[in-house]
């Protein structure tokens, strides 16, 4: 009864040697080599859109088009109001924010710049990026907004311009 013993041992052994022989090839391939293929195809197709789509101001990186920035100064857009649950997304990190969030800050960006109601609205209304067909509401890009007032107004917002 004891030699049995041994057998049964070795049978298990026998059975499980390929089970774990193919859940490591499977955890490399699976989690080393095809992330790093599609990660280079993207790279090599795709550059600008792999790494997330930079925008460049003065020659500095500043932000990503998908991503919210963080913009926090009542000088900026921003794109998570935390008072107004309306424009809470399921990521928390959407760069886009609707139109009537957009005009809702407004008052906000002309008190703490000076810049008027009007040119801010103007502002507003001739970046709004379209939806697909009847799917979604229009929006705006807060960094695309943000950008075009540096750019705009560049002596209200000097301390964003420096090159440093």
């Amino acid at each position: 009864m004891s030699s049995s013993k041994p057998k049964q041992a070795s049978k298990i052994r026998e059975h499980l040697r390929p089970l774990i022989a193919i859940a490591v090839i499977s955890l490399i391939i699976g989690g080393v080599f095809f992330p790093f293929l599609i990660t280079g195809i993207g790279q090599a197709i795709f550059p600008s859109q792999a790494n997330g789509d930079l925008v460049k101001l003065n020659g500095r990186t500043v932000g990503s088009q998908y991503i919210d920035n963080g913009f926090t100064l009542p000088v900026f857009f921003q794109a998570r109001n935390e008072s107004n649950p309306e424009n809470a997304s399921a990521s928390g990190v959407d760069p886009d924010i609707t139109v009537p969030q957009a005009l809702s800050q407004v008052p906000r960006i002309s008190n703490a710049t000076g810049i008027s109601s009007d040119q801010l609205n103007n502002i507003v209304n001739d970046n709004i990026a379209g939806t697909v067909w009847i799917f979604g509401s229009p929006y705006v890009n807060v960094l695309h907004l943000n950008i075009i007032l540096i750019q705009t107004y560049p002596t209200i917002y000097s301390n964003f311009t420096n090159s440093t």
